[in-house]
């Protein structure tokens, strides 16, 4: 097949405005719909005790409740015209879903780092989830209209000169680029900022495997236990389990060992030899369920502890993978199995990814992935920044966003030409993110409403941790 000149995919990139004008963007088009009605179908098949907790982390505020609520925006985008530029895009590109980690090679880098939500749609999906987050965080932190717009207009000016840079990178240089902490620092940040980013790296360079075995585990001489918090971790059959009677069954039938053997040999098909060899010098000492997140809370998610000959440890989550709410709203191809999407996702989007990323099925048909449950990761604490701070921080986003797309599609030259030169499609964005974030507000009134009246359970991690006594 002949290769497309770069004018003939310009051209193609601009000829997406007839279908999807620039300013068509500021548009959230009619959304009838109720939000109580998605929530429940995004929660239906969790742990039935767990939901509660699910939306008592959502009730915190509106930023917690859209944290929660990819679903309702993945609803509401299908309802508007798109640009059908499409790509593997992350599907919950909202601020807190952005973050440092180490690479193989034990350098700091700053990517997206989260994939449950990972599916073919159109690129700007992305771009109005991550804006909206923006809006949504700078009104629950009290900051101005007129900050929250300067916040949209970083990230999206920042996507639009970093795609018009990729567009002319060759294929190699593309797979090849990395934000590590010294290209970020120099062009996010101002030399005081480092100083407080660089404290955060070095807590994050603490945040290892056998920091964290102390914390969570304890030895008894023989082998390692890993220490009930419940409602946040707990095992499936100890007395502090919040499972019910049917759902431990899965459990209790194959006995948790059996269980964990098959999914192990699945997931050991699904990584390279070296991997293999690597996972072999490994003891499983024990497996809990861990609550994670905001939106991901109710959701399957193990913690299996192994250790070394030298008693060394590696901590691998194990987690659900649920079908794509991009996938349930925007028509993409048929998706065999749940975690190889999120893994596959994972490698195409990121510039480096964890090396124990593989996937298997669980107890009753269910998809699961594999990863490090944390390795050097450094997330954004949002609330404390100041807006200098947040500005450097939108403009990281917007550039880490525009590296993921342009990596994974291949469609950096269609993408640039479509945006143009100009600032109609940031301004677009900045009216929908201001817009969108009202509804978020009206929608997270309703959301209240319908805990106080009993319709939702909502309970806290302190109401639920009260229930037990460790």
């Amino acid at each position: 097949m002949k290769a497309s000149t770069i004018a003939e995919r310009e051209a193609r990139g601009r000829a997406a405005r007839e279908h999807s004008k620039r300013s068509s963007h500021r548009t959230v088009g009619e959304l009838h719909r109720d939000p109580i009605e998605l929530l429940k179908q995004s929660s239906e098949g969790r742990v039935e005790r767990l939901v509660p907790l699910r939306y008592g982390r959502m009730s915190v505020s509106p930023f917690t409740f859209f944290r929660g609520t990819a679903i309702i925006q993945a609803h509401d985008l299908s309802r508007v015209p798109d640009t059908g530029l499409t790509m593997p895009i992350c599907g919950d590109g909202h601020l807190m879903n952005f973050g440092g980690f180490a690479t193989p090679e034990r350098q700091l880098v700053f990517d997206l780092n989260d994939f449950d939500e990972v599916a073919t749609g159109p690129f700007e999906w992305d771009l109005k989830r991550l804006t909206a987050s923006l809006v949504v965080a700078a009104r629950h932190m009290r900051l101005s209209r007129g900050t929250a717009e300067h916040l949209v207009m970083t990230a999206v000016t920042e996507y639009r000169d970093r795609m018009t840079q990729y567009a002319q990178c060759g294929a190699l240089e593309l797979w090849y680029d990395r934000i590590t902490f010294d290209r970020m620092a120099e062009t996010a940040l101002t030399p005081e900022r480092r100083r407080i980013v660089r404290r955060g790296m070095e807590k994050a360079a603490s945040r290892t495997h056998e920091n964290l075995l102390e914390k969570m585990a304890e030895h008894d001489g023989d082998h390692w236990t890993i220490r009930d918090a419940p409602p946040a971790l707990f095992h499936v059959l100890g007395a502090n389990t919040l499972f019910t009677p049917e759902e431990t069954e899965a459990f209790r039938g194959h006995n948790w060992r059996k269980m964990l053997e098959r999914m192990w040999g699945e997931y050991l098909k699904t990584m390279s030899h070296d991997r293999r060899e690597l996972l072999s010098h490994f003891t499983v000492q024990d497996i809990v369920f861990k609550v994670v997140g905001v939106g991901s809370v109710g959701t399957r998610c193990m913690v299996v502890l192994n250790v070394d000959h030298m008693g060394k440890p590696l901590f691998l989550q194990l987690k659900e993978a649920r079908p794509s709410v991009v996938a349930q709203y925007y028509k993409s191809a048929p998706v065999k199995h749940e975690g190889e999407r999120v893994v596959q996702g994972q490698r195409m989007l990121q510039a480096a990814s964890d090396i124990f990323l593989g996937w298997a099925n669980g107890p009753l048909g269910r998809h699961f992935y594999f990863r490090q449950l944390r390795d050097m990761k450094l997330s954004a604490n949002i609330e404390l920044f100041d807006t200098d701070l947040l500005e450097g921080y939108a403009k990281l986003c917007g550039w880490i966003m525009a590296r993921a797309h342009a990596k994974a599609s291949g469609q950096a030259i269609e993408v640039s030409a479509y945006i143009g030169r100009g600032d109609q499609f940031a301004e677009s964005l900045a009216a929908y993110a201001a817009s969108y974030a009202d509804q978020v507000e009206r929608d997270y009134d309703v959301f209240l409403k319908a805990c106080r009246s009993g319709e939702l359970e909502a309970r806290t991690d302190e109401d639920m941790a009260a229930d037990f006594r460790v």
